[in-house]
C-alpha cells in the first residue's frame, strides 16, 4: 500500500480507528463479544451506578440501540439494574462479578493490541499522543 501525503488527518485518523476495530472484533468474537458490548462493559467498570443514558453517550450509541444492548448484557449476566436511590422512576446500570472477571480476563489480549500498535514507538511519544488525542476530543467538545 503506497502512503499518500495529502491524506488529511482525518483520514489517517479514520484508518486507525477501522484497523482497531478489526483488532478488537477478532479478540472480543472469541468471548461472543462485540466491540460496542464491551465499551459499554468498561465505561461500566470505570463509572459505577449510571443510568442507561450516560452509558449510551459513553459507548457512542443512540438512546434507543443502548436499551437492547443492556437487555443482552443483563441476560449474559454482566450488568445489572438497581433502582436509583435518589429518584423513583430511575434505575441505574452496573457491573456484576461476572461483567468484571470477563474484562479482566480480556486485560491481555486487548492490552496487545495497544501494545503492538505503540510497539515503534518511545514511551514519551506514547505519552505525547495521548496528551494530543485528548486535546482533539477537548476542542471537539468545546
Amino acid at each position: 500500500m503506497v502512503a499518500d501525503s495529502r491524506a488529511s488527518l482525518l483520514y489517517r485518523i479514520k484508518q486507525v480507528e477501522l484497523a482497531i476495530r478489526g483488532r478488537l472484533d477478532e479478540v472480543l468474537s472469541e468471548h461472543g463479544l462485540t466491540t460496542t458490548q464491551y465499551t459499554a462493559l468498561t465505561v461500566l467498570e470505570r463509572n459505577p451506578s449510571i443510568t442507561a443514558a450516560a452509558l449510551a453517550r459513553q459507548t457512542f450509541v443512540a438512546a434507543q440501540t443502548i436499551a437492547q444492548l443492556v437487555r443482552t448484557l443483563e441476560a449474559r449476566g454482566w450488568v445489572e439494574r438497581r433502582p436509583d436511590p435518589g429518584s423513583k422512576r430511575q434505575m441505574l446500570l452496573t457491573l456484576t462479578p461476572s461483567g468484571a472477571a470477563l474484562l479482566a480476563g480480556l486485560r491481555a489480549p486487548v492490552g496487545e493490541i495497544e501494545a503492538r500498535m505503540t510497539a515503534s514507538l518511545a514511551a514519551a511519544e506514547v505519552r505525547e499522543l495521548d496528551r494530543v488525542l485528548r486535546a482533539f476530543r477537548a476542542a471537539l467538545d468545546a
